[in-house]
């Protein structure tokens, strides 16, 4: 496959190099030019309003891990992996009708800090170290280790190379701007993302003959979201027990994804807002899994299926657009790794800092703090980065899937806990945070590295191993919830008011709804 660079003339420079130039201008404004500096680094000022919020939260969700392991999907398997952003509107109706309202009732800034007040210091003080950790690897490494996996097909220069690369840039424009400036510029790069997708997918129908010949040409197998419980890649149970369990975690729990909702106006706009995502998830199947499909009839005999997104790039556009198709792989690198870098810099100063080392802290001592946390988690994140990049065997998108499977079930199990059941005692979160988190992880890095499932067929489906841990953990839980000889349960809900969606709200809800069902009875 010959490098998009090759290709470049003097306009695609041109527009790259406005582009960047556009985007420190843009954080340089974002921290400079308002007061309130502190606020506008880590939630906005509380100034977000429900298409900020939702095109934010899409531009943190569609990393270049989902252009990459998207179209690998498409290519090799269909669009069944639209189940992981289609299924996906449950847990974000969970998330906006469910959670959001607790969140912003608490007034938190984090998730540790909403945990802390359930179930005090101590659960604040683990959640938070969770929670960095997983942003660092599931967030933050994933996501550098896909961009420097693209870099590295654009440019042919070695993996740790496109890691720092990356992460430099990105690191410098959240320091420059935190989250009103990504926010600012994820709802231009979505727009952006968008546009070049489709482009994309219109010239190679066009190329395919049209929607009949790309039916004909495709088995009828790649059409169907729903597999049989004999396929070995992605049963329809394996699917339905196990994602939810990520998706929680991720969706209602993760102070990247979550931190826009924190910053909304208010609860309505936070709402629709997340509602606003769950219509953007529909097109993920069309713009990112679809060009896999196409790329398995125009180029049918590549070396791997995580080349099919580069390639229909490199053959397909014309002179002139590959400066704007590399603007949009800046986007999606800057939005995700931008978020992700601020939603680890918040968690730390607010939760370690603040709470635990310099409570007396300024404004422009927290800010400070703020950015060396972003310049150390982009270390961190080009080493994990480059061990990801030493598993093998493996698809893009099943390391993604299952690196967050096997981080997810403590956080799963904690929060529907803390939500659901006013029982739950501290002494059980502490366990699922500390001990649950020791052997879920553990279980992972085994499956993963030290026994690995290509090689020893012992293993279920990565889906399937997390819906076991998420099962073994919840079930402790329960056990020592209701054992618990001196129980210290929350009483944080009784002293807050938790607001109920108004009407705007449940219809919006309930029109994706009846959209959804009807997709899945389509694509079954």
């Amino acid at each position: 496959m010959s490098h998009l660079l090759s290709k470049f003339q003097t306009v695609d420079y041109i527009i790259v190099v406005v582009y960047l130039v556009l985007l420190l201008v843009i954080g340089y404004r974002a921290s400079f030019g308002k007061k309130n500096k502190n606020e506008n680094l880590f939630l906005a000022g509380k100034s977000l309003n429900w298409y900020k919020i939702g095109f934010n939260m899409w531009g943190t969700n569609v990393g270049p891990s989902m252009l990459l392991a998207f179209a690998s999907i498409g290519y090799s398997t269909g669009i069944v992996a639209g189940n992981f952003e289609w299924y996906a509107f449950v847990f974000l109706m969970l998330l906006a009708l469910v959670f959001a309202p607790r969140y912003l009732a608490s007034n938190v800034t984090t998730m540790p800090e909403f945990m802390g007040k359930k179930y005090g210091e101590k659960t604040r003080n683990i959640l938070a170290w969770y929670a960095m950790v997983k942003m660092l690897i599931s967030w933050l490494s994933l996501g550098l280790f896909a961009g420097g996996f693209l870099v590295r097909q654009i440019l042919g220069i070695p993996m740790w190379q496109s890691v720092i690369v990356l992460v430099l840039f990105a690191g410098l424009f959240t320091m420059a701007g935190g989250l009103k400036a990504i926010a600012r510029v994820n709802v231009f790069q979505m727009i952006l993302l968008i546009g070049v997708s489709l482009i994309l997918c219109v010239i190679g129908l066009n190329k395919v003959g049209g929607w009949n010949n790309l039916f004909a040409q495709t088995p009828s197998s790649y059409w169907h979201l729903l597999k049989p419980a004999s396929d070995p890649n992605y049963p329809w149970y394996a699917i339905f027990l196990g994602y939810p369990v990520s998706a929680i975690a991720f969706f209602c729990t993760d102070q990247a994804m979550v931190q826009s909702v924190l910053g909304a106006r208010n609860l309505k706009q936070g709402q629709l807002g997340v509602n606003f995502i769950g219509w953007l998830k529909i097109l993920s199947v069309p713009l990112f899994i679809l060009p896999g499909v196409i790329c398995s009839i125009l180029y049918p005999h590549l070396n791997s299926a995580d080349e099919a997104y580069m390639t229909m790039v490199t053959n397909l556009f014309p002179a002139g657009l590959n400066g704007l198709v590399l603007v949009v792989l800046i986007a999606v690198l800057v939005g995700t790794i931008g978020s992700s870098l601020n939603a680890l810099s918040t968690v730390f100063t607010t939760d370690i800092y603040v709470k635990k080392i310099n409570p007396n802290a300024t404004t422009e001592q927290i800010i400070k703090v703020g950015r060396r946390t972003v310049l150390a988690g982009c270390v961190f994140a080009i080493l994990v980065a480059l061990a990801i990049d030493s598993i093998k065997g493996l698809k893009l998108f099943d390391i993604f899937q299952a690196v967050l499977g096997f981080i997810a079930p403590p956080l799963t199990v904690v929060f529907l806990l803390a939500v659901f059941w006013k029982k739950t005692t501290k002494k059980a979160v502490d366990f699922t945070l500390s001990w649950g988190s020791f052997i879920s992880l553990g279980i992972g890095i085994i499956y993963l590295w030290v026994l690995p499932a290509r090689k020893y067929h012992f293993w279920p489906h990565y889906l399937l191993l997390s819906f076991c841990i998420f099962i073994l953990l919840i079930t402790i839980a329960l056990a020592i919830s209701i054992w618990d000889k001196q129980p210290i349960t929350s009483t944080e809900d009784a002293n807050v008011h938790i607001a109920k969606p108004n009407n705007i709200v449940k219809w919006m809800w309930g029109l994706l709804s009846v959209v959804m069902i009807l997709l899945y009875i389509l694509f079954r």
